[in-house]
């Protein structure tokens, strides 16, 4: 057994044909989820695909999830909840707001890249201010 912690998160899949629950799970450099009975695995969000069926991309879609990331201040750790939007069309588009202190902090980028967003709530914060934990490789 592998000594990477393992994350779960749930959400929302939603696409033309309505939405459902879903559970997200990700591992060092991982991500997974199960939609409408179907595997999807990927090395980052936006690169989901079926683990069966030739690996089909997801698409069309837009995937919805929140996640607990404390911010530190003056040594002061404070819960906030950063909330993700992917919608996977022709290009993957995130969305991420933190929610913390009463403000909202909010980065939007094409192309899914998680790590670049979350630097760019990361720079929205206060002086002083960074994330009181490091979120996984995978997203």
């Amino acid at each position: 057994m592998s000594s990477e912690s393992t994350e779960v998160w749930t959400g929302w899949y939603r696409d033309r044909s309505g939405a459902e629950a879903i559970v997200i799970t990700a591992t060092g450099r991982h991500v997974a989820t199960r939609i409408r009975g179907v595997e999807y695995t990927g090395a980052s969000f936006a690169a989901l695909s079926a683990a069966e069926s030739g690996g089909q991309a997801l698409g069309g879609c837009v995937l919805e999830w929140d996640l607990p990331l404390p911010v530190v201040l003056d040594g002061v750790t404070q819960q906030a909840t950063l909330s993700c939007l992917l919608t996977l069309g022709e290009r993957a588009d995130l969305s991420l707001t933190l929610h913390y202190g009463g403000a909202a902090f909010e980065a939007c980028v094409a192309g899914g890249d998680f790590d670049g967003a979350l630097d760019r709530v990361r720079r929205q914060l206060p002086p002083g201010a960074d994330f009181g934990r490091r979120l996984l490789q995978a997203a």
